[in-house]
């Protein structure tokens, strides 16, 4: 089979012949019709991050596809079954994480595209228990980003807490962030998007967002604090350490601060005020099998779209080139 491969940090991926995975009997091998892009993929292959992935490295984790083969031990699943390979690849099933509905937070779990080879490739295997069908009238590459951007900013949404008739802020409104307009618009939210240059900016408020602000050349707090008294919620999709102090100050007393973008640097958190004016601080991470079904749900219903822009799997390097440059708007989708 084809597959993109990365065999060092920050080296070009090559396009290979791999053989085609074997499977176990809890797995299943789905063909892969189209993959997502995602900045993570970027991360893995550059190294950035503190727990480095496998390499060898076949990334990937928005790869969706329809199911060629079935483990013996797999009932749930069937052949040509359309279904998805998150992120959360797999997980232990069995600590307090995992028994609670915080599976995406179990420390044994493997990753897509980081632990184990991902969808950067005609077919990949994957366990059978933590595949997500794809519902009907989605079609794939639609499908793709949603299994990490889309499940990634609804489930920060869920931690947020914010409830319909309630203001919240976006801060960037890329890959992730425009996905995170169109949920929050969806769940009944009052959005605020954050970003710079009109094209982004025009697109949220295509997307529903009542108020967009070009960190360039507004004064975000201020705007935010005069038209809202403060946001209930803000989403931080952003990258950057000016994004962050931002999504912070805009909060009211007692709001939430939801932190899902991984910048390189550690950010300061004004102690003071997060105690005196009772605001939470907090990270969310993907989602579980149960919010991706969910955030799959809203797309199904004709609720939420992602913007797409087909290419294909040997222009890998040149996507993750203008992904660096900061010069694409929606995601990425590879289409096999």
């Amino acid at each position: 089979m084809k597959a993109a491969v990365n065999h060092q940090f920050k080296g070009k991926l090559e396009i290979e012949q791999l053989d085609k995975p074997t499977i176990s009997s809890h797995e299943v091998l789905v063909k892969i019709h189209a993959c997502g892009v995602c900045h993570t993929d970027l991360h893995a292959c550059h190294g950035d991050w503190p727990v480095k992935p496998k390499m060898p490295l076949v990334p990937g984790h928005e790869g969706v596809g329809e199911i060629v083969e079935v483990g013996d031990q797999v009932s749930h699943c069937k052949l040509g079954d359309r279904v998805g390979i998150p992120w959360l690849y797999s997980a232990c099933g069995h600590c307090d994480y995992c028994l609670t509905g915080d599976e995406n937070l179990c420390l044994s779990q493997q990753n897509a595209g980081y632990s184990v080879d991902g969808s950067y490739a005609e077919y990949c295997k994957a366990d059978g228990n933590y595949v997500v069908k794809i519902p009907d009238g989605i079609d794939y590459v639609d499908a793709a980003p949603l299994f990490c951007a889309g499940v990634t900013t609804y489930k920060a949404l869920k931690v947020s807490t914010a409830k319909p008739g309630e203001w919240v802020a976006i801060f960037g409104i890329g890959g992730l962030g425009h996905l995170a307009v169109q949920y929050a618009v969806a769940m009944g939210l009052n959005v605020i998007a954050v970003d710079t240059g009109e094209a982004k900016l025009e697109l949220a408020k295509k997307l529903g967002a009542s108020l967009c602000l070009d960190f360039k050349r507004d004064d975000v707090v201020a705007k935010v604090l005069a038209e809202t008294g403060g946001v209930h919620a803000s989403i931080c999709t952003a990258v950057s350490k000016s994004g962050f102090e931002q999504s912070y100050k805009v909060i009211r007393r007692g709001g939430k601060c939801v932190l899902v973008g991984l910048p390189p640097e550690d950010m300061p958190l004004p102690i003071f005020d997060t105690v005196l004016n009772g605001v939470s601080v907090v990270g969310s991470i993907v989602g579980t099998r149960k919010d991706l079904i969910e955030c799959l749900d809203f797309a199904a219903r004709g609720k939420v779209k992602a913007i797409t822009i087909e290419k294909s799997l040997e222009d890998i390097n040149d996507i993750f080139e203008e992904m660096i440059n900061g010069e694409i708007t929606g995601r990425v989708v590879m289409k096999f």
